[in-house]
């Protein structure tokens, strides 16, 4: 059984979130009014995934995430408000530690909420079972390392092999096709903020997210690394040393026009269950660039989106890297690769721009 604490200090949303999850034969589900006491039944309950609201009087989420991580670190889940102030909260818990966050209804709450059900419950599951001290602040100890040799990998890092061979005539047309969903924001952060800003690909990242939150991730990661940022809502030309983030809720495809490459939001195709998809980014940029001049990188989050169009890019030719297991929050989607036999190489986060910067021969 799951033991799952949810904190809101709305009556209403509390009854409606236990409701749902009551319903569920694998939860056991406890209350809380606010920070405070949720603290005082994270030590009685020992709860194995929390839910947390951000805006509670007394002590607030992002305190009580902070204490949480501190005390009892476990999986804790955000119920976030789809505004800029919302994005900018949650993406801030998870760089305190939260592992994922859910949508809050910002509309007839007790009819949005059956809709949201599904996704609700599949995220707190999943996150019921995410890793957590591996990658707890990891982004901040990556950030002591820059400038540094990354250490040698662990006795435990069994499932690294070798690297990629270095691409030759690396300052011609290639790309960096990167693809997240749970723990993805702070796998973003470990993983661009040791790239140089001459690094010589551009890299385009599919992160699992709505619409609300792609452009405050876009922003925040822009600001923490050395390389550009931007989140693509319009045709845009794609460059060296720039990070392309699709836009949520929707798809990023590939296109040349006029002989240059374009990166451009396309509606959320039916046939993909997860949005951005890693699949369909994966899948265009194959029609227009040759797979051999091309490295997908598939990180932390449940489901397998982007396992079969980065095995296909490998068996093209392409290369490909797979977040080892003991780095990452939730091992779905580098899993489904590494089980599909697609992962040219496995290796824990705080190893992939390494591996990356010395694939393309960076100095």
């Amino acid at each position: 059984m799951i033991r799952l604490l949810v904190v809101d200090d709305s009556p209403l949303m509390r009854r409606l979130l236990g409701g749902i999850f009551e319903a569920e034969s694998d939860f056991v589900v406890e209350f809380a009014r606010d920070g405070a006491e949720a603290i005082e039944k994270l030590h009685d309950f020992k709860p194995d995934v929390v839910t947390l609201d951000i805006h509670m009087p007394r002590m607030n989420g992002l305190a009580c995430l902070d204490r949480i991580m501190v005390e009892r670190p476990c999986p804790v889940v955000m119920v976030a408000q789809r505004t800029q102030k919302g994005a900018v909260d949650t993406l801030e818990a998870l760089e305190l530690g939260a592992i994922d966050f859910i949508p809050k209804p910002d509309g007839a709450v007790s009819l949005e909420i059956d809709e949201l059900a599904p996704l609700l419950v599949e995220t707190v599951r999943g996150a019921a079972a995410a890793r957590i001290k591996p990658t707890l602040r990891l982004a901040e100890r990556i950030r002591a390392r820059r400038g540094l040799r990354m250490a040698e990998p662990s006795p435990r890092s069994s499932r690294l092999v070798s690297g990629i061979p270095a691409i030759g005539e690396v300052e011609g047309e290639g790309l960096v096709l990167v693809g997240a969903s749970t723990g993805g924001p702070q796998a973003l952060d470990a993983l661009l903020t040791p790239l140089p800003a001459d690094f010589p690909w551009p890299l385009l990242v599919a992160q699992h997210m709505p619409a609300s939150f792609t452009g405050a991730l876009s922003r925040r990661l822009d600001k923490a690394c050395a390389l550009n940022v931007v989140e693509v809502s319009t045709p845009t030309p794609v460059a060296a040393g720039t990070v392309y983030v699709a836009k949520g809720d929707a798809d990023m495809v590939l296109r040349r026009q006029r002989g240059r490459l374009v990166a451009a939001a396309a509606p959320a195709a039916g046939r993909f269950r997860w949005h951005p998809s890693v699949d369909r980014l994966v899948e265009s940029a194959m029609t227009v660039v040759n797979p051999e001049r091309m490295i997908g990188v598939l990180m932390t989050g449940m489901g397998n989106d982007g396992a079969g169009a980065m095995a296909e890019l490998k068996r093209r030719g392409g290369h490909t890297i797979a977040e080892a297991e003991e780095s990452a929050v939730v091992w779905g989607m580098p899993g489904e690769l590494v089980r599909a036999g697609g992962a040219e190489v496995v290796a824990p986060l705080e190893h992939i721009a390494t591996s990356l910067m010395e694939t393309l021969q960076c100095r």
